[in-house]
């Protein structure tokens, strides 16, 4: 159970009958104990003693707890249940049981807490309420409260005058079925001891641990490879592609979301996962988007299924470049991280050149593609991986204009705002103006000298003024006045990513232990916290496991295992996740998550039921495999690809990067040893590469030892 049972006693939330004066139930939280002229209280209760705060409301979240609601008042006619209920900014979903009648909820798209009535179902006959509140199949809510609200009639206003009405509310963890209840017990199941353990009991500990992180692992690829048949499942039928969500905007296709956020790792998942899918059906989406969505050169525009045309009839260059920038950051480049030369990547560097023949905006610097810094912070990113990856000086000329406008002009991010968003849609100059900085710093050392103050002033002001104790960055904040929301980011480690990179540069100590601070807090501080949404945990996931590929922190490590279920647990038998484009975020994280518990290992062909997974001490590699029917391919190991594959000169922490854990180098010996068995084999980094022949027997676990020979 992830957090134990809250109760709240009879004495603590008794609330009494009590008269107000306004027209309806209030709209918000600052509204909350008035009551209209024609209805009473008959009983309500604060979430005073919640664990988490959200605009000043301590609540409660159905993410974390099923809540168990008993009000000892006896149903009757007119009565209505009210839920303050929680939004930020978008809708949530509870699963609301009355004395045994069910009712599916849906509400939100507001910031903060308002009031959100019930009416009581029909027939409810007891000598009392007793309600649950569970999460439903979507997005959860959250509640900073509860009240139940009488009828207007008089006489029975007059019964209740003089009554005492109590709540007794408790929580304990949520009653959620696995989706997937087959594969779930084979995840959870701990196989029995061996019955003749290694001598060396180090050894024997570590397959143990293998063990279980193949088991880790296949959970992963088993859940992104429902994730990629539930999606094509929702395909338009005349073109093949995905939509941007399931409820609204099913009716279109667009660059920054459906193409940016979901497609790309359903990609990915099929290159890991069903060759034939990927070097097929995923392919051909590719080349339909191509065909029909290019509107301004090569760069892409929102479709209409209905109209089997663009969305809109005029052209918008500004919305047209957003849509543009965010498919090569948040799907191309990752993509082309993991797969090297390929098509996606030659539509990544098709798009990046006409946004920058485009490249409205004028500057002392010379032209750029938008004044939006989402948009500027994702193009430095882009830019400064593409120039290494193509040796075209073109791509950092175009970065250098970006980083000369923020750095030595009047919009750098701390001095000359008066606001700097560390979350999505904001965070990504951060890191941009870091990864440029790396780039220089290899590329134009006099560059790297005009920028390493300004960088420097951006990165100490927002960790003296935009961190909490723990070291978790806020949403937003003033850097002028070191005002901030209450709020704390998804995207912290993606602004991390920029100190740690600049830690690598310069040798800044501080900015080091700046990172293993957040990360030696993780387990404390948001182990009890809830983000609003599988992607939010996504997001604050993937910050994780980036920085701690680069400080093994023990606690981070805890944390990511526990949360990464968090993550999953909305996705539902048919594969989908929450049912919009930040569904393939999940994705993206859980390979993430299963490329570390492999050390970066994968198997070809792929299986459901074939679980690798891996242990690391030193240069030293312990192997588990197991199948559990009869299974012949190949295991393949990774290979430094910063450097082969993208040509960077460091391989620094950035977004939507795939972490390299146990690298074969390709010059190396490396000894495989089949344990249990004489059969040792030498092999070079290329070999391992290209992948060691396998063969699994039904339910008998394979052990190999991999080492670099010295």
């Amino acid at each position: 159970m992830r957090n134990p049972a809250i109760v709240f006693g009879w004495g603590l939330l008794a609330a009494w009958a009590v008269a107000c004066h306004c027209s309806r139930p209030a709209a918000g939280a600052e509204d909350s104990d008035k009551l209209a002229d024609d209805a009473r209280r008959l009983a309500s209760v604060r979430f005073e003693n919640g664990p988490q705060q959200y605009a000043g409301t301590a609540y409660l979240w159905l993410g974390d707890v099923d809540i168990r609601l008993e009000i000892d008042v006896k149903p009757a006619g007119g009565q209505v249940l009210e839920l303050l209920w929680g939004s930020k900014n978008d809708r949530r979903d509870a699963l609301v049981t009355i004395n045994g009648k069910a009712l599916k909820i849906s509400s939100g798209g507001y910031d903060g807490f308002r009031w959100l009535p019930i009416p009581v179902p029909e027939g409810v006959s007891a000598p009392r309420y007793e309600i649950l509140l569970q999460r439903a199949d979507d997005k959860a809510a959250f509640f900073g409260g509860v009240r139940l609200i009488g009828p207007s009639d008089a006489a029975t206003a007059a019964d209740l005058q003089a009554a005492v009405h109590k709540i007794r509310v408790t929580t304990s963890a949520p009653t959620r079925p696995s989706a997937f209840p087959e594969m779930q017990e084979i995840w959870d199941r701990e196989p029995p001891a061996p019955q003749t353990p290694l001598p060396e009991a180090s050894e024997e500990a570590a397959f143990r641990l293998a063990e279980k992180h193949a088991r880790q692992a296949n959970e992963q690829f088993f859940r992104c490879r429902r994730f990629v048949d539930g999606w094509l499942h929702q395909a338009d039928a005349t073109t093949g592609l995905i939509p941007r969500n399931l409820s609204r905007d099913r009716d279109i296709w667009n660059a920054q979301d459906a193409a940016a956020d979901n497609y790309p790792f359903m990609v990915l998942t099929a290159a890991l996962t069903d060759r034939e899918l990927f070097e097929g059906r995923m392919l051909e989406m590719l080349r339909t988007e191509t065909k029909l969505t290019c509107r301004v050169g090569r760069l892409p525009d929102t479709w209409s299924f209905s109209k089997q045309a663009f969305a809109s009839a005029q052209v918008n260059l500004g919305s047209i470049v957003f849509g543009g920038s965010e498919y090569v950051k948040d799907g191309l480049l990752p993509l082309t991280e993991w797969l090297g030369p390929s098509p996606w990547c030659d539509r990544m560097l098709g798009i990046v050149d006409d946004l920058w023949s485009q490249a409205p905006i004028e500057t002392p610097y010379g032209n750029i593609p938008s004044a939006n810094v989402e948009v500027n912070g994702e193009m430095l990113q882009s830019l400064s991986r593409i120039y290494w990856m193509t040796g075209d000086e073109k791509y950092l000329r175009y970065a250098i204009r970006l980083g000369d406008y923020y750095l030595l002009g009047d919009r750098h991010p701390t001095r000359d705002a008066t606001s700097l968003r560390l979350r999505d849609h904001g965070c990504e100059i951060t890191s941009g103006l870091s990864e440029l900085y790396t780039a220089v710093s290899f590329a134009l050392p006099e560059k790297k000298e005009a920028y390493r103050e300004p960088i420097h002033a951006m990165f100490d002001r927002i960790l003296e003024v935009g961190r909490n104790e723990h070291g978790m960055l806020h949403n937003t904040i003033n850097p002028k006045t070191g005002q901030h929301d209450d709020g704390i980011c998804d995207t912290w480690g993606y602004n991390y990513n920029g100190v740690y990179t600049v830690y690598l540069i310069d040798n800044t100590e501080a900015y080091r232990e700046a990172v293993r601070k957040v990360l030696g807090n993780l387990h404390e501080h948001l182990t009890t916290y809830h983000w609003g949404s599988a992607d939010e945990y996504a997001d604050s996931i993937e910050g994780a496991i980036n920085l701690y590929n680069r400080e093994p922190v023990d606690s981070a490590a805890r944390w990511i295992d526990s949360e990464i279920k968090d993550m999953w647990s909305v996705q539902g038998p048919d594969g989908v996740i929450e049912g919009w484009h930040g569904d393939g975020n999940s994705a993206r994280t859980g390979i993430m998550y299963a490329l570390w518990k492999t050390q970066g290992l994968t198997v070809q062909p792929w299986r459901a039921d074939v679980r690798v997974g891996t242990v690391r001490r030193g240069d030293t590699l312990y192997v588990s495999l197991t199948a559990d029917k009869a299974w012949a391919g190949r295991l393949l190991f990774d290979r430094p690809r910063h450097k082969l594959q993208m040509h960077l000169p460091l391989d620094y922490p950035r977004i939507n990067q795939f972490p390299e854990w146990f690298v074969a180098q390709p010059p190396s010996l490396y000894a495989v040893r089949h344990v249990g068995s004489q059969k040792e084999s030498s092999l070079r980094g290329e070999a391992l590469h290209a992948g060691v022949p396998v063969e699994l027997k039904p339910g008998v676990e394979l052990r190999l030892i991999v080492s670099l020979r010295k």
